[in-house]
């Protein structure tokens, strides 16, 4: 049996696709807002980083987790994929004491939803105005 014979042929549906929200980090960094493939999609770690490099909402959790999220969803549709079919969300808070305030806007967007979740606090994110930064994770089942 040749080698040819042994390799199966990758399906249309596992071709993987990038997709971007045209940050300026996205390119030198070299990584996606998202990338699909197949009937899954993987959402990079995402803040509300303006163009300045900081957060659009110093000192505002709740407005950068919403913020965030609202990026999230963006990715999420362009890719053909709904908030809907979000299994996992991961969440990084730079102060415990925010957990609160996060956990009750996550649940604004995925009460109905529930996806697998996890919070976690670090030390520090990228610019220190930021407070959180989130992932997502979501499969087709449609």
């Amino acid at each position: 049996m040749s080698d040819e014979a042994q390799v199966a042929p990758i399906a249309p549906a596992d071709t993987r696709r990038l997709i971007s929200s045209g940050g300026p980090f996205e390119a030198t960094g070299g990584y996606s807002r998202a990338v699909v493939v197949g009937d899954s999609c993987w959402v990079a770690g995402t803040t509300d980083l303006g163009p300045d490099g900081a957060s659009r909402h110093p000192g505002d959790v709740a407005a950068q987790a919403r913020a965030t999220l609202a990026i999230i969803e963006a990715a999420l549709t362009d890719a053909g994929f709904r908030l809907s079919d979000v299994v996992r969300t991961r969440m990084f808070i730079t102060d415990i004491a925010l957990a609160g305030l996060v956990v009750a806007v996550h649940g604004e967007v995925f009460a109905a939803i529930r996806p697998a979740t996890t919070l976690v606090a670090v030390r520090a994110l990228i610019h220190p105005s930021l407070l959180i930064e989130m992932e997502a994770e979501a499969r087709r089942t449609r």
